[in-house]
């Protein structure tokens, strides 16, 4: 698999890779505020991290050369700032410019990615955001602050930002209280930051200002001004605590103050002891970072995957030469040579896996992905769609999730274009007016297994069935299942859509989805129950860097089938052959599965030897099993898989190469691709 970034220069790519940090984080922030506003209840500090995102966006782009980038996030974040201080409503519209703009940086970023020289339209998008800063509010009358007791120099001392937050807070009928905290200069940061933890664990801090009561010789002071809502009696604990003291404001008087949880803990008293730095260096001073991360180019992962590979083959080559000494009565020799041979083999299977571990990441990063689809498009349709997310920690390898990512794309817009109905259908039919979809994962042995589901309508397998002999798809639905008529969607070409959109229904999807996820070796199932909702299951393996393959020959030639597809094999002489309707069939138990002879698929010549099929391997999951005749079966061994480029890619039946440790080069079978041509008939 290559990536269109190598060709980018290194200044490019460290931009785009910090920039995407950037919209994962205004993606989670934004939703979350999506979230809390359907509620009419946000947390102003969500609103301030997404501010404080677009402008580090905007300072990276400008840093790099990208004007329209830069000049995107300035908008956005001048209608933030708008937000932010109460300007305009965070209201429904608002969201929208939002996720829309948020959605324009991304297809940016794509663009730069992908070195693409097609232009993004910007301006609806800027014109929409300047439309929506254009836009008042008024303020509804509310107390004045001066009222509240607050002293006058801390009034004052207030931003716009800061007094609109307490006006607001004001409005909302909060408890304000204003705290007074005194700290020695040698311990203030630590205990004054974790007063302001225990403080937006329970509010807002609206303010926090020095104060001229300090000591400048040995102490400092801060005014804290904070906003609660809640009713909790922490009398008990505000009383212990020293150096901090506090005052109810004016409309806020009880017996007791509603500020803290009773079960946090309060922060510690200060201490005149100087506390010395990890290096010993007593003024505390350190530049060593605080992180114990880094970011790591893919490529570097992948080169040093290759090698550890090349290790493999070369251990390998090792103890077929341990064997052959031993053979030659070298007995002696070819033990110890053994035992060397098999401790490298455990050390390189654990530098394998460790690797192997580095390029996985959990699917909840790209699940967090859809939400923002599923949010748009059912704003767009006038649908209301609930996502629920499970099994969101389910590791992948990097490279699978991005491959991915647009054919679960599809999926999900097709579910929500095609199977949600609109709410008064929904209403007539009894069901609740909000659909749902739902998106899991989970390990399966060696493989991951993603799921999208939805409550919607369900797929009519009669339509499609008659839609795909319209098309000249199919000429009848004799002799297939119902599964079998459900998978005609994934047929190049097909749609029951009887209008076209926007989202869907363009006879150009379900194909593609299918080829890109086969792509990385995955396969995709179809469940679904007319009125009930549908299922998509996706099948992927872990990972495509090493794998384990099973080596088979045909006609002289060596091929290996991935490991994980194969689910056992067996000698042609143990079972009947038969042919059904001009294709070859064998009987395994209680199965009746296609027989694919390898050497007719590739239209191979016959070896020096002839050919002649002794062995079958049955590949794939459940009813989608083929049994792939050969000549013989040459064991396991560890492959790494290798891209043939752009030029082979379309070649079919077949995933990639490897190297094995005789300096041969072999083929990798896809199986997925394989079993679907094996189904349909085409071989």
């Amino acid at each position: 698999m290559t990536d269109s970034r190598e060709s980018l220069d290194t200044a490019t790519r460290d931009f785009l890779a910090e920039a995407e940090d950037i919209l994962e984080q205004m993606s989670v922030d934004l939703l979350a505020l999506g979230d809390a506003s359907d509620k009419d209840e946000y947390n102003p500090e969500t609103i301030n991290s997404i501010f404080r995102s677009a402008h580090s966006l905007k300072g990276l782009a400008g840093m790099f050369g990208f004007s329209e980038i830069a000049g995107l996030a300035h908008t956005l974040e001048s209608l933030l700032d708008c937000l932010r201080l109460g300007k305009i409503p965070l209201d429904g519209p608002t969201m929208a410019v939002l996720f829309d703009s948020l959605e324009a940086l991304g297809s940016i970023l794509r663009s730069v990615g992908t070195a693409s020289a097609c232009p993004i339209e910007l301006s609806p998008v800027l014109e929409r955001i300047n439309g929506c800063i254009a836009g008042s509010r008024k303020e509804s009358a509310v107390t004045a602050p001066e009222e509240l007791g607050v002293p006058e120099n801390i009034l004052n001392a207030l931003t716009e930002y800061e007094e609109h937050r307490l006006r607001e807070n004001i409005s909302r009928g909060k408890n304000l209280f204003l705290f007074h905290a005194s700290y020695s200069l040698d311990t203030f940061d630590r205990e004054l930051g974790e007063l302001m933890d225990l403080l937006k664990g329970a509010g807002e801090v609206i303010s926090t200002l020095p104060s001229a009561d300090g000591d400048l010789g040995s102490s400092i002071a801060f005014d804290i001004l904070f906003g609660s809502g809640r009713e909790v009696d922490v009398s008990a604990t505000l009383s212990g605590l020293q150096g901090v003291s506090v005052i109810p404001l004016a409309g806020t008087l009880r017996e007791e103050h509603p500020v803290l949880d009773a079960g946090r803990s309060a922060p510690s008293e200060a201490r005149l002891v100087e506390t010395p730095s990890a290096d010993g260096d007593a003024g505390g001073l350190s530049v060593r970072s605080m992180s114990r991360t880094m970011r790591v180019d893919i490529a570097k992962l992948d080169e040093l995957m290759n090698i550890v590979g090349e290790l493999l083959l070369y251990h390998g080559t090792i103890a077929g030469v341990s064997d052959r000494m031993r053979d030659q009565g070298f007995s002696g020799l070819a033990v110890e040579l053994g035992k060397a041979a098999k401790g490298m083999e455990r050390k390189l299977n654990e530098l394998r896996n460790r690797v192997m571990n580095v390029r996985m990441i959990p699917v909840g990063q790209l699940f967090e992905r859809m939400s923002r689809i599923v949010r748009k498009i059912s704003r767009e349709q006038g649908k209301k769609i609930e996502l629920r997310m499970s099994g969101t920690d389910t590791e992948l390898d990097k490279m699978i999730v991005e491959d991915i990512a647009d054919p679960l794309m599809h999926i999900i817009r097709n579910a929500i274009d095609h199977g949600i109905e609109s709410p008064e259908e929904r209403r007539a039919s009894g069901k609740d007016e909000t659909g749902i979809i739902r998106l899991s994962s989970f390990q399966k042995g060696n493989h991951v297994v993603i799921e999208v589901e939805d409550d919607g309508r369900g797929m009519d397998p009669d339509r499609i069935a008659e839609k795909a002999k319209e098309l000249g798809l199919i000429d009848s639905t004799e002799g297939l299942s119902a599964k079998e008529i459900l998978e005609l969607i994934l047929l190049p070409g097909f749609s029951t859509a009887d209008r076209l959109s926007d989202v869907s229904g363009r006879g150009v999807g379900m194909d593609v989805v299918m080829n890109n996820i086969a792509a990385v070796s995955g396969t995709v199932d179809i469940e679904s129950r007319l009125g009930q909702g549908s299922r998509m299951i996706i099948t992927l393996p872990i990972t495509l860097a090493i794998i384990k393959a099973l080596l088979v020959e045909t006609s002289g030639r060596t091929y290996a089938v991935p490991i994980t597809s194969v689910r056992e094999t067996i000698s042609l002489e143990e079972v009947a052959l038969r042919t059904v309707e001009r294709k070859e069939v064998m009987q395994l138990r209680e199965s009746t599965l296609p027989l694919l002879r390898l050497e007719r698929f590739f239209e191979l010549s016959p070896g020096t030897g002839g050919s002649c099929s002794s062995f079958a391997v049955v590949v794939g999951e459940t009813e989608r099993r083929v049994a792939i005749a050969v000549d013989d079966l040459l064991g396991q061994q560890d492959i790494v898989i290798k891209s043939l480029g752009d030029t082979f890619k379309d070649v079919r039946g077949i995933a990639g190469a490897a190297d094995l440790g005789d300096q041969r080069t072999i083929l990798i079978l896809d199986v997925s691709g394989i079993i679907t041509e094996a189904t349909r008939g085409a071989a």
